[in-house]
């Protein structure tokens, strides 16, 4: 039977990017987004390449779904083994450190941190019980490292992060893989990537396949709980 990964906030950019790495080995893939008429459409494209795709609708900002929609995925794909974890949210995710509101970072848990935890709890006791699986969460480089004018989501993701270095220590000798893949350059191609060259705002950038080269490289070798890029020397 094939091997399953849920690729939780796909899109047209790393999340159709690493549909394909992993297609290309074999996987089926299960596409998680808001909107189910792109989701549609990838399902469409991945299938003209011989991938196995199938497309559930979810509000990812509703961790009380996450039962319904994991129970949707096994239901039609069997048992998740891999996890990808990369949505996009719509609130604005950076503010002032110095004017950061108890409610603005309440409005960031629910995406980045309490439904990461939730598909876990669905989804790891299968893995463990299986010998094997991996949980892939992609962060932004603002979860190492503070800047100006970028607090807001940083803080939740570093706790994400902090989780995510716990459970791969503790699932380690389990047969499952748990880590961060942290992104410090603008994806190629996406929507902030477009709006920062409409503003003149420089930086690295990166193919999202490399991305998703990456990801397979964190999944297949599980030597480390992270992959920053660009590294960091």
């Amino acid at each position: 039977m094939p091997k399953t990964i849920a690729v939780l906030g796909a899109g047209p950019g790393l999340g159709a990017a690493t549909a394909r790495r992993f297609g290309r080995e074999g996987f089926d893939v299960a596409l998680v987004g808001r909107r189910p008429e792109p989701l549609g459409a990838l399902v469409e494209i991945l299938d003209q390449e011989g991938i196995r795709a199938a497309a559930f609708p979810a509000d990812l900002a509703e961790p009380a779904g996450v039962p319904a929609l994991v129970d949707a995925i096994t239901g039609r794909l069997g048992p998740i083994d891999v996890v990808e974890y990369a949505p996009i949210g719509s609130a604005p995710p950076f503010a002032p450190a110095a004017g950061l509101a108890a409610a603005t970072l309440r409005g960031l848990m629910d995406l980045h941190l309490y439904t990461p935890v939730e598909v876990a709890r669905a989804v790891v006791p299968g893995m463990v019980a299986r010998g094997d699986g991996a949980f892939l969460l992609a962060q932004g480089v603002s979860a190492l490292a503070g800047a100006p004018g970028m607090s807001g989501v940083g803080p939740v993701m570093a706790a994400a992060r902090n989780w995510i270095q716990s459970l791969h220590a503790e699932l380690a000798d389990q047969g499952v893989y748990a880590g961060t893949l942290t992104i410090g350059a603008w994806i190629e191609g996406s929507a902030a990537h477009r709006a920062a060259a409409e503003h003149g705002r420089g930086g690295p950038v990166v193919a999202p396949e490399d991305l998703a080269d990456h990801y397979w490289d964190l999944y297949t070798k599980r030597d480390r709980s992270e992959q920053v890029v660009p590294e960091r020397g």
